[in-house]
């Protein structure tokens, strides 16, 4: 099996998770123009992977409860890559956004 078959992944969340306590604490400089968003990892297709969160399949309850969409051009220039290099990526990409004024959750 091929060793880069391991994806990171983002997904649109509604406005609404900036309401809870814990978000804000995450998120101190999140820019209220700004989407919040969730950043993930798989070694999935990130379709499935969406797809499975919202069926409540080993899901974040952030985005089973408020995914929207995947949003693609965040992420697909940087998949495939090895395990080792998803981890790393998942949390350098949840920093990057969150640097940039998005409210992120995920990014582990």
């Amino acid at each position: 099996m091929d060793k880069r078959h391991y994806h990171v992944y983002v997904v649109l969340l509604e406005k609404k998770v900036r309401e809870f306590k814990k978000v804000q604490e995450l998120n101190p400089d999140g820019k209220p123009d700004m989407p919040c968003v969730y950043v993930g990892m798989t070694g999935l297709d990130p379709v499935e992977r969406f797809r499975n969160h919202k069926a409540g399949y080993k899901s974040s309850g952030w985005v089973e409860k408020y995914g929207i969409c995947l949003l693609p051009k965040l992420y697909e220039h940087l998949n495939p890559m090895e395990w080792k290099d998803a981890v790393e990526m998942e949390k350098k990409l949840a920093e990057d956004l969150r640097s940039l004024g998005y409210t992120v959750l995920g990014g582990h």
